[in-house]
């Protein structure tokens, strides 16, 4: 087992070494494109290491996964992990995954923590897990220091709600959202009905609470008059009716939690439209 580290200065000296173990075969080559952070809370750990599992050859990145611990002593332990993918003619790139438990004080405070390990000049993503406590100072330094901030808002109680608090960060950083990638086969074939669903009154979703209430945000915010929402619940997208008359299913397969993150790891503008439906589900 990897020896465990207990500062910043250790997890960059073991990253160092690492990369240059003597009697490797083929020389690595870090070709980060991102740094990718991971806020994962205790009940998270085990679906996070499943999709960050399937990224690593997709988007080599400095991957930094924040495990907090507050009811620990004051602290951090750190492991670091270096894997080399083949890319041909004798080379190898790597990719980096550095795993830190935040303990105590160092729970509230990981922005200190992180930022002498961001990767200069490049993009920084920060993936949180479960429901973000907007305006603590864990959630607020973090979101200070990122780019991009992606949630899946289907691990999200008291919805629509809980929303309230995302709707006021849009101005400070680039919000992805899982949930809403999630109906992106749905929105263009419900878009195609026009003009039959400018006059859409009601709505039933069986689904997660939150594409329900996302599609049901979507549609007041681009008709602009009110439409209620039915919900039936489902662990996934599976129909919607529009006045009482099923809508058509849209073809395709759902696609993977890794292949849905990879999609938002390569999206760097705002999405206004998933904005203002954020805002339609208040309404």
């Amino acid at each position: 087992m990897a020896d465990t580290l207990t500062s910043i200065r250790d997890i960059e000296r073991e990253l160092t070494s690492l990369r240059a173990e003597p009697g490797a075969e083929t020389p690595f080559q870090r070709t980060s494109v991102m740094t990718h952070m991971a806020w994962v809370p205790p009940e998270w750990v085990e679906a996070a290491e499943d999709v960050l599992s399937g990224l690593a050859e997709r988007h080599p990145s400095r991957t930094v996964v924040l495990l907090p611990q507050p009811e620990e002593d004051d602290g951090l332990d750190g492991y670091v992990e270096v894997d080399a993918y083949p890319v041909g003619e004798g080379r190898s790139i790597c990719t980096e995954t550095i795993r830190i438990r935040l303990k105590g004080k160092r729970a509230s405070a990981p922005a200190s923590v992180v930022q002498p390990l961001l990767l200069p000049d490049l993009p920084t993503f920060l993936r949180w897990r479960g429901l973000p406590p907007f305006g603590a100072p864990e959630f607020e330094g973090l979101i200070d220091v990122v780019d991009r901030l992606i949630v899946d808002s289907t691990e999200w109680p008291d919805l629509p709600e809980s929303y309230r608090g995302l709707a006021q960060i849009f101005d400070r950083v680039v919000v992805s959202d899982i949930a809403w990638a999630r109906t992106s086969r749905w929105r263009p074939m419900l878009a195609s009905l026009w003009p039959d669903i400018a006059g859409v009154q009601r709505i039933r979703v069986t689904g997660t609470a939150a594409q329900a209430h996302l599609l049901a945000g979507w549609l007041r915010s681009r008709l602009k008059h009110t439409v209620e929402l039915e919900h039936d619940p489902a662990d996934r997208l599976h129909g919607v009716d529009i006045d009482g008359e099923p809508a058509p299913f849209p073809p395709g397969d759902p696609p993977s939690g890794a292949d849905v993150l990879s999609e938002e790891l390569d999206t760097f503008a705002r999405d206004r439209i998933y904005e203002d439906a954020v805002r339609g589900t208040l309404q």
